[in-house]
């Protein structure tokens, strides 16, 4: 059987109401079904295929499976889309554009699209005549980097002939002069709908404790609170906010990861298989935060693993069986050689199980777990998220914070304290007021590129967006982070590697 026959029939979700409506739908595969239609092989064909579970997938209105799409889905992570979040953007995006062209655009499939074909596209996402209808520049830039990505992946796979998009040379401004980059005619870089959002300090301790923590807005516990996990909540949320870590990336940590207590510095090595363009950087926690996950690790943390173990429950099947581990790498059980974190992608950490000599099950690898004592998911903490801020509501507090909020609020305190460093340095006085101008040229340079190094990004022009902030948040250049003092000893001892310069 073919994979892509197996795959049509392997999905969760409800095709009957998507096929009824013509539309294109895409589904996520599962292995627990194949029996139900009498493919008692369908697991071998899908591993064979390179699927996993959770893979998404893409059908036409009739239910038809595209090959090549699928397979380029498939793909990305060999394509610089490690993350789990970020290869269902690609998929969703993707499905999106292949249902405009399908109901818009006369029926057509993806590997009929054209420049016109985009064009209309743009305006009636981007530029539509109804509000609720229009996307954001943020949004359109990510349609465009899901497209280009299908073109680069289907030029190498000789699935096209050429470009089916106009690409432009345009100039953009950096640090070092203008730049000349090659984009997309119809991106739209550098244009954004909204500021950057983040929270006041003072803001994201009340959103915590109120929406994480279950107290009231007064400081008083609530009497009606419920939530069980609170105190986890709360700690996965300031891990956020004092290292910068995406979602995905705070998400898959393990527990031989966490850095120590004592004498430590805090830092977290993210291997290049977790992180966004696989490329490893370190990223520092304050001390307070790291003894508080040291306690979680040791009491809340082992009191689900002791009740998972002492019901048997650990015997999983597909596990990596952890003989010993390291902050560097693990040996497994029938292993011939350690396996380093680097080459560990979020699926294979999600299968790390920890055991003794005699091959007891001690518990997984994974740091985050539910009251079940299994790993938690990226999705689990968006929804812990969404119900954060639904309380908060509840109680009158105009919240609306995700985790990427959370990353956008580490770089504006990061960027004040940076500033304060900076201007230490230069001997001036630390309540100066400075103009917008004067900051820009203050943070251009070094300082700028221990933010991008922290943040993971590609160009030093990405952090950019953090100064206009500034300007209109001076408080926070003055009072800097006075709950970050720490931060200064870890900036000191960050060292920019000149080889990734």
């Amino acid at each position: 059987m073919a994979s892509g026959e197996a795959l049509r029939l392997l999905w969760r979700g409800d095709i009957d109401a998507g096929a009824a409506e013509a539309v294109v739908t895409s589904h996520r595969t599962v292995d627990d079904v194949g029996s139900a239609y009498g493919m008692g092989d369908a697991g071998d064909v899908l591993a064979r295929a390179g699927v996993t579970v959770g893979q998404r997938f893409v059908l036409g209105p009739d239910g038809s499976y595209d090959l090549a799409l699928n397979r380029m889905l498939r793909e990305l992570p060999s394509w610089g889309v490690p993350s789990r979040n970020g290869q269902e953007a690609y998929c969703s995006d993707l499905m999106l554009i292949c249902r405009f062209l399908r109901e818009a655009r006369g029926g057509k499939t993806i590997w009929e699209m054209d420049g016109a074909d985009l064009r209309a596209f743009k305006q009636a996402r981007l530029f539509a005549k109804d509000p609720d209808d229009r996307i954001e520049y943020g949004t359109w830039q990510r349609f465009i980097a899901a497209l280009d990505k299908w073109v680069t992946w289907s030029l190498d796979a000789e699935l096209l002939s050429a470009e089916p998009f106009r690409y432009v040379d345009k100039v953009v401004a950096t640090p070092n002069g203008p730049r000349q980059l090659r984009v997309n005619a119809e991106s739209e870089p550098g244009r954004t709908s909204r500021p950057v959002r983040f929270l006041p300090y003072e803001d994201f301790l009340l959103w915590r404790d109120v929406g994480l923590r279950g107290f009231l807005p007064d400081g008083g516990r609530d009497p009606k609170w419920r939530g069980r996990n609170g105190e986890r909540n709360a700690l996965f949320a300031d891990l956020l906010a004092c290292t910068g870590m995406r979602l995905t990336e705070a998400s898959c940590l393990l527990v031989p990861g966490v850095p120590p207590l004592m004498y430590g510095r805090g830092d977290f090595r993210l291997s290049r298989a977790t992180t966004k363009r696989n490329t490893m950087r370190t990223v520092y926690a304050r001390r307070r935060v790291l003894g508080d996950l040291h306690h979680f690790i040791g009491i809340e943390r082992d009191e689900v693993v002791q009740r998972r173990r002492a019901a048997d429950a650990y015997e999983w099947e597909d596990t990596h069986k952890v003989l010993r581990s390291s902050r560097q790498a693990l040996v497994v059980e029938g292993g011939t050689r350690a396996w380093a974190y680097a080459t560990l992608t979020y699926e294979d950490r999600l299968h790390l199980l920890s055991v003794d000599a005699r091959g007891a099950e001690l518990g997984p690898l994974w740091l985050w777990l539910g009251e079940n004592g299994l790993p938690l998911r990226s999705s689990t903490w968006q929804s812990a998220f969404r119900r954060a801020n639904e309380r908060c509501a509840a109680l009158g507090l105009d919240f609306d914070v995700h985790p990427h909020t959370l990353r956008h609020t580490f770089a504006v305190h990061m960027l004040g304290l940076l500033l304060r460093q900076t201007v230490r340095a230069l001997g001036m006085s630390e309540d100066r007021r400075f103009t917008l101008a004067q900051i820009k040229r203050l943070l251009i340079g070094n300082p700028m590129r221990k933010l991008q190094l922290l943040l993971g990004h590609a160009h030093e022009h990405t952090v950019h967006q953090y100064l206009d902030v500034l300007d209109a948040a001076q408080e926070i250049v003055l009072a800097a982070l006075a709950e970050w003092d720490e931060q200064f000893a870890v900036l000191e001892g960050l060292r920019v590697d000149e080889g990734a310069r």
